[in-house]
């Protein structure tokens, strides 16, 4: 960390034990996140006139480059929060969570789904048992009668929107649909 954690206890005082167990588990954030700039850990302590379901709350801050994460555990959620070492712990593991989602978001591992190839059926040739597709850049998709899945040729007609998967080097006339679906009344949007 390039700011040393900072460490606050609220309505209580200061535990060595406690802070030693905040301490152990910092560090351990930047496995998970290597750039960690700086952590703040705020423990408090229910208020004294509580009876009953004294819940501890332990509040994280941590500062990443683009990021600052908030890890905020209180309230009456959880009645284990009344001991402290376990509402330090659930927070804690929030925070490896956030950080873990975080990290995968800079290494861009995160999954981007693109929507399937689309196109709108521009000739047919119903006797041959082959048509063409045309796809919104404009490109000419060669498909074969048995490519139309459920065997759904007869039921195309030119203008029908389609899915296809598009399989390259197949033909030596260019690329071809292996797979066409008709869209039906549900359209995609770019």
């Amino acid at each position: 960390m390039q700011v040393p954690l900072q460490i606050d206890f609220q309505n209580m005082d200061r535990s060595d034990a406690v802070e030693t167990k905040v301490r152990e588990r910092a560090e351990k954030l930047e496995q998970f996140f290597p750039r960690v700039i700086g952590c703040r850990v705020t423990v408090v302590a229910p208020h004294r006139h509580h009876r009953k379901g004294k819940l501890y709350e332990v509040h994280i801050d941590v500062d990443v480059p683009g990021k600052h994460i908030l890890v905020n555990h209180a309230g009456p959620k959880n009645h284990a929060h009344e001991d402290i070492y376990v509402a330090l712990r659930d927070a804690f593991d929030a925070a490896q969570r956030q950080l873990e989602d975080h990290s995968r978001k800079v290494r861009q591992k995160v999954k981007h789904h693109e929507a399937p190839t689309h196109g709108t059926v521009l000739r047919l040739f119903d006797y041959e048992g082959y048509g063409f597709i045309e796809l919104p850049d404009g490109q000419e998709i060669y498909f074969h009668r048995n490519s139309v899945v459920d065997d759904g040729f007869g039921r195309l007609e030119v203008g029908h929107e389609v899915r296809l998967e598009i399989a390259e080097g197949e033909s030596a006339e260019g690329p071809q649909a292996s797979t066409v679906r008709p869209i039906g009344k549900h359209h995609i949007v770019d």
